[in-house]
């Protein structure tokens, strides 16, 4: 912790404008989040058929949270939760509503001018930031492009439906579109560009958010990487509804998760190359719970570990997903936390790091005392609250005492139905204890009141 106290003081020296010197004393951040990846699709939570050694590593050398919630269940809103600190119930964006760009295209509803991001927090510090893969929070034209919220520089997909090309016609490189045919693996461009970020201000602290679209479907890959488990499964070809056809899905969505586990090597190697990896966080999460789509069976490969459940469900599956950081000298090496964290403590943490102030409308609690094993200092969340357009309209709530509350069918009032369940002995969300225990689910319902505020976007 002397440390950590050390990095602070020297940090706060010069207010205001800083030196490249001063701005160098605060860590490097780099917070990787794949998409619709399951927690179980990693060797540090129990996979064994995919290999994943460097970001097994990365748990290794730092610390993995076994209770970590994604922003939501789906891509837009997680990423919302993610960038502003605000929950399902106050999120500007709760779903994946589209919105056309200036171009005529169908963007995500873009994200309000007026929401501070957690690059707009790396910014009072004087970092670079950038923002390379996936954005989905608005297209060209609109308040939701990356350099209105904190973000010097950007590369890749704006729109998420475009994303689900590995060989699209085109990107963006900030508001400038850049033209590819169909003609390149998207994944490589990006890591470059992430790569080419890092180099670029390796004399500045900067903040990466690197979020390649790796392993969402279409599921596709190189064949030279395909290869790599050709024919170590049963395979049932995939017809191409709705995506790409797959002869051989089951190995085709392995290799995805090697190459990105490659990537994450590659840019880890990067910082110890340029002297950098000591004062550099990483990260490494997903957007959601894994997705069941392109061909993919995530029972196959147990993608959602011992939780019921995958993306766009409000059960542990949809929306618990795996978190591992490091930070050399400061993180301890291979420790595991229970603390129950989520997306939306990101920006708070940072502001913590940082000294800066984070908006009163936040709803994270930092996780700074757990990462430098300030235990007692630490703050916990009363509840974790979820809700979801989807599907009939769905909404969740998990209090601190292990309770959890579903209601289903939300949007349809006379068909409305709960589902109540105890994580304390039940994690799996095996035993509906609704009827059992009428008095916990009225005072979990009653609670949903105090954590939602109206959408006019976003409501049931």
């Amino acid at each position: 912790m002397k440390i950590v106290n050390c990095l602070f003081s020297i940090a706060m020296i010069l207010p205001g404008s800083m030196s490249a010197q001063t701005v160098k004393s605060f860590p490097n951040v780099i917070y990787i989040m794949a998409d619709d990846l399951g927690i179980g699709d990693l060797g540090c939570y129990g996979q064994r058929q995919i290999k994943t050694p460097n970001i097994d590593n990365i748990a290794r050398h730092g610390m993995k949270f076994m209770q970590h919630y994604a922003g939501s269940t789906v891509s837009a809103p997680s990423r919302c939760a993610l960038l502003t600190g605000k929950h399902m119930g106050h999120a500007a964006v709760r779903g994946n509503k589209k919105v056309l760009g200036s171009d005529g295209l169908a963007y995500e509803a873009p994200l309000p001018k007026e929401e501070v991001t957690v690059a707009d927090i790396f910014k009072k510090r004087g970092y670079m930031t950038a923002c390379i893969g996936k954005w989905g929070l608005g297209g060209p034209g609109t308040e939701g492009m990356p350099d209105k919220h904190g973000f010097d520089y950007f590369y890749g997909y704006l729109g998420q439906g475009f994303a689900h090309s590995y060989y699209p016609d085109f990107l963006h490189e900030n508001d400038k579109r850049i033209e590819l045919n169909g003609k390149v693996y998207s994944h490589d461009l990006m890591l470059k560009k992430s790569l080419d970020f890092i180099e670029q201000y390796k004399q500045n602290s900067f903040f990466l958010y690197y979020s390649p679209t790796i392993p969402h479907a279409d599921l596709d890959i190189i064949k030279e990487q395909q290869q790599e488990y050709e024919g170590m499964f049963c395979e049932t070809p995939f017809t191409g509804r709705g995506y790409k056809q797959q002869a051989i899905p089951r190995a085709t969505y392995a290799a995805m998760v090697t190459y990105l586990d490659r990537s994450v090597g590659i840019i880890i190697d990067k910082l110890k190359e340029l002297g950098l990896y000591d004062n550099t966080i990483v990260v490494f999460t997903s957007d959601n719970g894994v997705h069941a789509e392109g061909g993919h069976d995530p029972y196959f490969f147990d993608s959602n570990g011992p939780f019921r459940g995958y993306k766009r469900d409000l059960y542990e599956g949809g929306i618990r997903t795996p978190f591992v950081i490091q930070w050399p000298r400061i993180i301890p090496a291979g420790v595991v936390t229970d603390h129950v964290s989520a997306f939306w403590d990101f920006l708070p943490t940072i502001s913590d790091l940082l000294q800066v102030n984070a908006p009163n409308t936040c709803d994270g609690i930092s996780y700074l005392p757990t990462l430098t094993k300030k235990d007692k200092q630490q703050k916990k969340h009363s509840c974790i609250y979820y809700e979801f357009f989807e599907g009939g309209g769905k909404q969740s709530i998990m209090t601190s005492d292990g309770w959890k509350l579903i209601r289903l069918q939300v949007a349809v009032p006379e068909k409305t139905y709960e589902e109540l369940y105890n994580l304390s002995i039940d994690p799996a969300e095996i035993a509906n204890l609704v009827e059992q225990y009428p008095e916990v689910a009225t005072r979990l319902r009653n609670m949903i009141v105090g954590q939602r505020t109206e959408n006019i976007d976003f409501h049931f």
